[in-house]
Formats: structure tokens, sequence, C-alpha cells
């Protein structure tokens, strides 16, 4: 355990904003936890997948880089897989689907680590993580002490939980268990998946199918962070009550729309941002992509400000035209 004093974060964050650290330790251990106090100001940070940086980080970086897959335990029809909260999302995917086990596969290829896709509860092509998610265990900082909550104390909503609200600053988590399906149940309705499986040439998907078929999707939509800074998602796609979105389809037939029950209506806020005009909008360094308007960029040397500024005026033009107050998905220091 080795404490770094005013470090650039630029290579911590997937935007590429440079800005320092106070202090930046890298957590390899548990053990690496115990000698740090409750009160002290904290940034945790796995991947930086989800961070725009605005100012300097006046506080101790703490980078999870725990490691591990181990098997809890497995019966005929489930195992249940405790991966440490440091290792890189898309690789565990890799690794079940080539196991051969079922859940995570529409999960491919987002960015990030396994620890923070339960405080984000990552979703995407109509499966979030809660659905497989048995516990998460984590590092109780006012305690000094290992702690574990079940799915159903983790609160998962749409890209929320327990670890955003109550639990905020709180905690770090050390590993999460899922539970995965020995006879997959696959999900290849949403989306274009069941397009590109056919594509792909494939008549009988398999998990594996299906995550490479994500994969291709997401390549050609999505920048790379490597090539092009971004946070993937910048905004989440708002739900409308029944009544509020019967309104918008009579002035807007043509809305893609997506029922969450019979009550609620989720809208693509990539549909929005786009007939607002800005989908391939760029000024200076800052702009937002032009595959895909959802998703905020840095062209170079962008100040994580300047990102929250536009990111604002987009916020602000979907409200004027729709009367919908989109929601950032980022979290922002």
């Amino acid at each position: 355990m080795q404490l770094q004093e005013y470090i650039s974060l630029r290579p911590y964050n997937t935007f590429g904003i440079d800005v320092a650290a106070t202090s930046f330790l890298e957590i390899n251990d548990i053990s690496d936890l115990e000698g740090i106090e409750a009160d002290t100001k904290k940034l945790i940070i796995g991947g930086g997948n989800n961070l725009l940086l605005t100012k300097p980080v006046d506080a101790l970086v703490l980078h999870n880089k725990l490691k591990g897959i181990t098997v809890e335990k497995e019966n005929d029809t489930h195992i249940w897989l405790r991966v440490a909260a440091g290792e890189i999302w898309h690789e565990l995917v890799l690794y079940v689907v080539n196991k051969g086990w079922g859940g995570v596969e529409n999960l491919a290829l987002i960015p990030g680590t396994v620890g923070a896709a339960p405080i984000q509860n990552i979703g995407a092509y109509g499966t979030e993580i809660r659905e497989t998610i048995d516990s998460v265990t984590f590092w109780y900082w006012s305690e000094k002490k290992l702690l574990s909550f079940s799915n159903r104390e983790c609160e998962f909503g749409y890209r929320d939980s327990i670890f955003k609200n109550q639990m905020r600053d709180k905690f770090f988590i050390t590993s999460v268990v899922l539970k995965l399906d020995k006879v997959p149940k696959l999900n290849t309705s949403y989306g274009a998946i069941e397009q590109e499986l056919a594509h792909m040439g494939v008549t009988e998907p398999t998990v594996k199918a299906v995550a490479y078929a994500v994969i291709h999707i997401r390549t050609d939509k999505l920048p790379d962070p490597a090539q092009i800074g971004n946070a993937g998602s910048f905004f989440k796609n708002p739900s409308l009550s029944k009544s509020s979105f019967d309104k918008l389809l009579a002035m807007y037939p043509k809305i893609p729309f997506y029922p969450v029950n019979d009550s609620w209506i989720k809208v693509p806020a990539a549909w929005l941002i786009e007939q607002c005009g800005w989908k391939g909008y760029r000024i200076g360094d800052v702009g937002v992509h032009t595959k895909q308007a959802l998703v905020l960029v840095n062209y170079g040397h962008a100040h994580g400000q300047e990102i929250w500024d536009l990111s604002g005026k987009i916020v602000q033009s979907v409200h004027e035209r729709f009367g919908i107050q989109l929601e950032r998905e980022v979290q922002v220091w």
C-alpha cells in the first residue's frame, strides 16, 4: 500500500479529464482499507467510466483493484459466483459466457468494474444486473468491517440502488455474488439483437452468441473511450406516466417507447436529444457523439466543467420542447 500525492487523474477516467488528486491509493487487498478513517474525504474509482471531473480532487482517491473469481456454491440449475469488485466487467462477461452460464450476456461491453455494477444497477438490452445479483459485500467505514446486503437490501431501481442514496459515501464494495443460470433463458427481443444474430447467421442462439451480438451492436454505435473520451450514456431514459405519454404521443406519433408496466412508459433520451438537434454537435473539444446522442465526448483537451455545461444546455432544450426533465447518469465531482 503506497500513498501517492498530487497525481493527474487523466489515466483514471474515461473522459480523459486532466485534474489533480491530493492523494491517491491503490486498493489491492481488503487490509488496505483498515487504516482509513470513516471521516476521511474520499473518491472511490474503478474504471473511471461513469465519472465526470469538473475540478481538482481535494480528497483521498481510492482505486479499486481487488481481483479474484471463485465459485461459492452450485446446484443442478444455478451457480453462485463471487467476483472481486476490481475485476473488469466485460472480462467477467466473457468468462461467464465461455462457461455457458446465463444472466449477464446482454450486458457485454459495458465499461467499468464489477464493483460499479450494483451501484448503478447497470442495464442494457432488456436486462439489469439486479436480476442476477445475489448479494453485495462491502467495507462499512463507520464500523471498519465487512457487511453484506442481499439483493432485496440493495433496493435496486432504474440505474439506482441504496448505494447511491442512503449508503452514499459510507461503503467500499469488495465483491459481488452473481446467481447464474446453468440452463440459460435468453432475452433477444430487445433492440437489434435478433437482427444482429440473423446477420451473424445464428439460428440457435447461445449465451455466447447473444453476447457477441451485443458487442457488435455496441461497437458500431458507441465510441471507444481509448479513441474518444466519454463516459458512455450520460443521461437516463425518462419514464413517463401513461397519461403524460399519451399526450406526447399525440404530438409526436413516431416517438419510440418501451412499456415499463401498465402505468409507466420509458422514452429513449437519445431520441429526445436528437430531436432537439444535438446529435453530432461540437464546440471546441466538447460535443455530442455523431452516432449516439446519449454520449457526450471529449475530443481532446476539454475541461469537465465544459462537458457539464453542455449537458445543462441539452437538459434545458429537451425540457423546453417536450416538458421532460432529463436526469444525468454520471457521477460528478
